[in-house]
């Protein structure tokens, strides 16, 4: 991306960290939670401290950008989008981290770690509290949008694509956890995973919310705003998947390897298990699942992947869908505005050429 889109991307993420920041502050008067409620407050400061403690808030580019597609005004119904797309994020870190059982996110603990260190001798209670803490992070990411300074029929539209994204996300999330039960899921089920689970609410919905901000019917466009987002979201994710094997811990800020390790079926674990021998096999398949698989396992298996050329194979992959994308978005020329269609074409290349 040019410097001026970078410089605009910066700007984004500051504007929305500050409205953030003003919706947690007054949240809990809104909520008309019970006064004698203890929990409610802490769920509310779990919930604002994860929100707040990162994240390169992506979506809320997208959505900024996808009004611009259409027009360089100020438009009703942008700041209730954004929030939603990030508190609809929350809910899905929340539950994420509960599936995957992670400690950590963001530099901090989980949602569900904190909870297990609040209630050590309760583990239900921790969990119970986990599932709810995530639930409300989805309700609120509706109920910004019927709040939203725009007409009604903008407003109804905005929560039926967020709903519409919130339950492709669970469908997502469950084909997920299914494609980890299959020996050798192919190439289309991988792709599937990644447009269900993350695509369609972190790509598509963000596109389809600028642009009914901006007055746009996104309806009309449906089978190409869904072909990009659905290309760039493989992109995001064989990338995400590259970068836990052959990525640099030290820039990523946490270890390579914990697919290997938590037996997920990732694109990375499919490329390896397509290009080794029978010797190389035994080796990954060793470290496949087991939690406690040493990083001198992780260093073989990663020694196994360069050596059959799985790193290079990967990024041509990546390269090849990420020109696709961008062949979508270079035909929205003639119908939007030539700089926002830009930074669409940007963006795939962006998402391959990231580091973490």
């Amino acid at each position: 991306m040019t410097e001026q889109v970078l410089d605009r991307v910066s700007g984004y993420e500051r504007w929305f960290n500050t409205l953030f920041e003003e919706y947690f502050d007054t949240l809990s008067v809104g909520l008309g939670a019970p006064s004698f409620s203890r929990f409610t407050p802490e769920c509310l400061r779990l919930l604002r401290e994860l929100s707040l403690r990162g994240g390169k808030r992506m979506r809320v580019v997208l959505l900024h950008e996808a009004a611009r597609l259409v027009t360089e005004e100020p438009v009703e119904g942008l700041e209730a989008a954004a929030l939603s797309v990030e508190l609809l994020q929350t809910h899905g870190l929340v539950h994420d981290d509960l599936i995957d059982d992670s400690p950590t996110r963001r530099g901090g603990p989980s949602t569900y770690y904190a909870y297990r260190e609040r209630f050590p001798g309760q583990p239900q209670a921790a969990l119970g509290l986990t599932v709810l803490a995530g639930d409300l992070a989805l309700a609120l990411s509706l109920q910004v949008l019927l709040e939203a300074k725009a007409p009604v029929a903008v407003r109804q539209a905005m929560v039926e694509v967020q709903t519409r994204a919130a339950a492709d996300t669970f469908v997502g999330q469950i084909v997920d956890l299914e494609r980890d039960f299959a020996a050798a899921p192919g190439e289309e089920v991988l792709h599937c995973v990644a447009d269900y689970k993350s695509a369609r609410y972190s790509i598509l919905a963000p596109m389809q919310l600028g642009l009914l901000a901006a007055r746009e019917q996104p309806a009309l466009f449906d089978k190409e705003l869904r072909e990009y987002a659905r290309l760039v979201g493989i992109c995001g994710q064989m990338r995400d998947d590259y970068l836990d094997l052959f990525g640099d811990a030290s820039v990523m800020g946490k270890p390579t390897g914990t697919d290997i390790r938590d037996g997920k079926h990732s694109y990375t674990v499919s490329a390896l298990l397509a290009a080794v021998d029978d010797a190389e096999r035994r080796v990954v398949e060793a470290g496949l699942g087991d939690p406690s698989c040493p990083p001198e396992t992780i260093a073989a298996v990663r020694e196994i992947g360069e050596r059959r050329g799985v790193p290079g194979r990967m990024q041509a992959d990546m390269r090849r869908c990420a020109e696709q994308a961008t062949e979508v978005a270079a035909g929205w020329r003639s119908r939007w505005r030539e700089e926002a269609v830009t930074f669409f074409e940007h963006v795939p290349l962006w998402s391959v050429n990231r580091t973490r």
